[in-house]
């Protein structure tokens, strides 16, 4: 599923972020990646032990937390804390898929279920910088205003075209859902969609009780906990 969750941040966090970040110590993309992905990628990145890191992220966080629609389509047991990047010069990364497992820290993991980018810079701040997901539909080029967000399947092969006009800033990072499944995370997802729907339209109590019971049945067969 790919879905795109506008205003995750508000225009003033949007400004704070780019203001902190334009005056950052960037690093070479390539140290947060192996073999394959070093061949293909070319990009600046917050060093993985930035305070500013942390702290940005931590704010990012805060803000999904609130966000019905992001909880409804991730359904989020664990996150890979926000990393940031920048694209600028050239600068791309070429197609590939993400890591299945990825470390945490303390012994800890996280199987990367979806992906998600939060664009930090508008569409017209730059030329090209497109995120460009692959799955059995084609070829979904993304470029969303600055404070939107996009998910998708970590499973997806996807790239960065190259930024050939300014500069794109952006963060990512990885969820571990409580549905490993894509297919089930969908259907969920547009279980729930509907079942606001029907509240909102004033539709039959027992009727929306009953599917409401469906939808948290399912997903008490379906999670990981």
């Amino acid at each position: 599923m790919l879905l795109h969750v506008p205003q995750v941040l508000t225009r003033d966090q949007v400004d704070g972020f780019r203001r902190r970040l334009d005056a950052a110590d960037w690093t070479d993309g390539r140290e947060t990646v192996g073999h394959l992905g070093a061949q293909v990628k070319r990009n600046e990145q917050l060093p993985e032990t930035s305070p500013l890191r942390r702290e940005l992220g931590g704010t990012i966080l805060a803000a999904l937390a609130k966000n019905p629609l992001f909880f409804s389509a991730a359904l989020p047991l664990k996150y890979l804390p926000p990393r940031f990047n920048r694209y600028a010069g050239g600068g791309t990364y070429g197609f590939h898929v993400d890591g299945s497992i990825m470390d945490l820290g303390q012994g800890d993991q996280l199987r990367s279920d979806v992906s998600c980018t939060l664009f930090l810079s508008d569409p017209e701040e730059y030329e090209g910088g497109e995120l460009v997901v692959s799955d059995t539909y084609g070829e979904h080029e993304v470029k969303l205003p600055a404070g939107d967000l996009i998910l998708y399947p970590s499973t997806s092969l996807h790239q960065v075209n190259p930024v050939i006009r300014g500069a794109r800033l952006a963060s990512f990072f990885w969820v571990q859902s409580m549905i490993r499944d894509d297919g089930q995370r969908r259907l969920l997802f547009e279980m729930d969609a509907s079942l606001q729907a029907l509240r909102g339209s004033g539709a039959d109590r027992t009727a929306v009780l009953q599917l409401t019971g469906i939808y948290h049945n399912l997903l008490r067969q379906w999670a990981e906990t």
